[in-house]
């Protein structure tokens, strides 16, 4: 059976592997990577904790012009409304300033919320398996090793049903041109190819970050939505700013999605 095969992304023990590291950024931005450290440090001082890369630059598969720069922060305090407008400018100074880049995003959070009980099996999953060090402590120390089983699946984007609703306000508020609506393309589709493969991750039984190959994997167990969640896939790395692919994932893909995920893994525990 399909199970009981361990897919890659796993270590020898079948817990899900790190899968970035600083060694795998590739040349062409590491300084953008130097950079980004550096001001960090400037910027927020003794209230940084920690800070983590993720996404395709810590994955070595960062694409010239076209890949952006994610970050995790870890404050020492919750975050304030000051310290999230100073993320987004230095963000948007990065960007700005090395043409390797194509976006920016941060996440800011407390330490004490990335190791809260709450949190165990959604950010601190993404704290111990997606994000790679770059300054400060590593919080993965305090966290579990994870497998790819349905407490995860769960936990991790079991929400889906709660974000739909914003997704449409998002659509009719930002989504009036197309080159408005080509981020909001590019991040719904990442957003539904994801959660679609954390669906059938703990048949699959392995971690993937690879657009295509989370798409492949639905595919496996889900054939007659196959061609809907591959071409996501494609839009995520690809976006166009077809109107009508937002309205199939907020009247059709979504929805079915969501509904299915709830009958499979249940409802992520709520958030207050």
């Amino acid at each position: 059976m399909a199970g009981t095969v361990r897919r890659p992304g796993l270590d020898a023990q079948g817990f899900i592997a790190r899968e970035g590291s600083l060694a795998r950024v590739p040349d062409a931005f590491r300084p953008v990577v130097a950079a980004t450290g550096e001001r960090l440090t400037d910027v927020f001082g003794a209230r940084l904790h920690s800070a983590y890369l993720y996404g395709s630059i810590p994955r070595g598969t960062a694409r010239v012009g076209r890949s952006d720069l994610d970050l995790l922060l870890a404050l020492r305090e919750e975050p304030t409304d000051t310290d999230r407008a100073e993320a987004r400018a230095l963000g948007a100074a990065l960007d700005g300033e090395f043409g390797q880049l194509d976006g920016h995003g941060t996440l800011l959070f407390s330490r004490a919320r990335l190791l809260s009980d709450l949190e165990r099996y959604d950010l601190g999953w993404f704290v111990a398996c997606l994000c790679t060090p770059l300054l400060g402590e590593d919080l993965a120390a305090y966290l579990p090793r994870y497998r790819p089983d349905s407490l995860l699946a769960r936990e991790t984007n079991g929400d889906l049903a709660l974000l739909l609703p914003r997704w449409r306000r998002r659509i009719a508020e930002e989504g009036g041109t197309e080159e408005a609506r080509r981020p909001l393309v590019r991040f719904m589709s990442r957003r539904l190819v994801r959660t679609g493969f954390t669906l059938v991750m703990p048949r699959w039984n392995g971690w993937t970050s690879d657009l295509r190959e989370m798409a492949e994997a639905f595919a496996r167990y889900y054939p007659r939505r196959a061609e809907q969640m591959l071409t996501a896939a494609v839009l995520g790395r690809e976006p166009t700013g077809d109107a009508a692919v937002l309205v199939s994932y907020v009247d059709d893909l979504g929805p079915w999605l969501a509904g299915e995920y709830a009958r499979v893994h249940g409802v992520k525990a709520p958030r207050p």
